[in-house]
């Protein structure tokens, strides 16, 4: 059967190597979920159909078994009855009764292990959609951990880059506000150097003066200690 086939192909499907070869793990998962209830449908519905028919083939071959010996105590009664001509009508039906049974008991028992297959296979389906339902429940729930830590990576890193772009902005502007001390410290330095060279100038100068003037004091008081 073309059903018990797809079954068999469900039974044989592992979940693990699907997943590990496809694009999108979750979209497989749920779709061999899917499949796999649907095809535990229809075979549901032809185990219903196959015991119906079973149940229909054991009425069918109960009849004829029953013909068989209405008919057999038919012919005896035409033989107490010397009617020998009824007696091989009603053998004769017995017998077609009794090939017809032995035709639905042959049927009874193919029917038997063909429902008996459709059960086992339900059954096996049923264990494997279980087992594969609560597997997909666990990848979706691992897939949504990891977006969840990979969101959270994520945020954190943005965070870090955060304060690490604030850090790095504190140190530009200090190294700034250093670079800004140094320059007026330095400007400063070099102005009191200014002022201290033009200073000494003007102390020298003075100094001069005041030798020359010294020395202009002794020339005038020469001639009078002459």
């Amino acid at each position: 059967m073309a059903l018990l086939e797809r079954v068999g192909t469900l039974l044989r499907a592992n979940l693990n190597d699907l997943i590990e070869k496809a694009e999108d793990p979750e979209k497989i998962a749920k779709q061999l979920v899917l499949d796999m209830e649907n095809q535990l449908l229809q075979l549901k519905t032809q185990v219903a159909i196959a015991i119906a028919d079973q149940h229909l083939l054991q009425q069918k071959h109960k009849e004829h078994g029953e013909a068989v010996a209405e008919w057999h105590r038919k012919a005896e009664v035409a033989v107490e009855k010397q009617k020998d001509d009824l007696a091989r009508a009603a053998l004769e039906r017995s017998l077609s009764h009794e090939r017809l049974a032995e035709g639905f008991s042959q049927q009874l028992e193919d029917q038997k292990a063909e429902a008996e297959t459709l059960r086992t296979a339900f059954s096996r389906l049923q264990q494997k959609l279980t087992e594969t339902q609560s597997s997909t429940e666990m990848l979706i729930a691992q897939r949504r951990r990891v977006r969840t830590i990979g969101k959270a990576h994520a945020a954190h890193a943005a965070l870090e880059g955060t304060r690490e772009a604030k850090v790095l902005g504190r140190l530009r502007s200090g190294i700034a506000q250093d670079e800004a001390t140094n320059l007026v410290s330095r400007t400063m330095l070099e102005g009191e150097s200014l002022r201290d060279s033009l200073e000494d100038r003007f102390t020298a100068l003075e100094r001069e003066d005041r030798v020359e003037r010294l020395l202009e004091d002794l020339k005038s008081r020469q001639p009078r200690l002459a």
